[in-house]
């Protein structure tokens, strides 16, 4: 048998003689690293995770959802509304007159009470006391918001009282300039504002009006036809 002796290789020449040759060794990209320890934390790291807009794309289910459920509500409120406009316009102003209508009842407790009588005695010339005259306003008042919150029979006289005494209030515009306007200017004053503001209600009475004289005159054609 024979004996070999491994000589150690010499550094070629100009080379530095400690230098030690630096192995690497490559490990493929796509070995998976499992286990635990600190290579598990390797491979959580370079797990594939879904992309943002994958992940927008499963939420969007939930939010169109809820916008679908809110829209339909709106779109559900919004009928009932319309179906019940004319109904809701009446009820609300018969509230409000017949709210203002029982306050004349009580002494001093209607803000517009002593306007409102101010106003009347002008209108009958002082003729009539001026207790009377609040009594009469407080029952015509309620009259009529009673009239326009039960409709049906009612509703018509409630509307031409309400228009007769709508201008029976404007007309304190003119009755009472000194009430109604600030002195030396064309703005209203705290009462005149009060009186001025009666123009939503005359708009809305005036639609419910519209609504049922034209209601009216549909269902006596429809008769005639029939």
């Amino acid at each position: 048998m024979r004996s070999y002796t491994a000589e150690p290789s010499l550094p070629p020449p100009g080379a530095t003689p400690h230098a030690r040759p630096h192995l690497s060794i490559a490990t493929p990209a796509s070995t998976p690293v499992s286990g635990s320890g600190p290579d598990s934390t390797v491979a959580s790291a370079s797990a594939p995770r879904a992309p943002a807009p994958e992940r927008a794309a499963a939420a969007a289910p939930t939010t169109a959802t809820a916008m679908t459920a809110g829209a339909q509500a709106l779109n559900r409120l919004a009928a009932y509304v319309n179906a019940h406009s004319h109904a809701l316009l009446r009820v609300t102003v018969g509230i409000v007159f017949f709210g203002f209508g029982v306050l004349k009842l009580f002494p001093s407790a209607s803000p517009a009470e002593q306007l409102a009588v101010d106003a009347a005695t002008k209108m009958t010339l002082g003729m009539v006391p001026e207790t009377v005259l609040l009594l009469s306003l407080a029952a015509l008042e309620t009259a009529i918001g009673i009239g326009l919150i039960v409709g049906h029979r009612l509703l018509r006289p409630a509307l031409v009282a309400f228009f007769l005494h709508m201008g029976g209030v404007f007309s304190t515009l003119l009755l009472l300039p000194d009430a109604m306007w600030q002195p030396h200017s064309p703005a209203p004053t705290m009462e005149g504002q009060y009186v001025v503001k009666n123009v939503v209600l005359v708009a809305v009475c005036l639609v419910v009006a519209a609504h049922e004289w034209g209601r009216g005159d549909r269902s006596g054609t429809g008769n005639g036809a029939g």
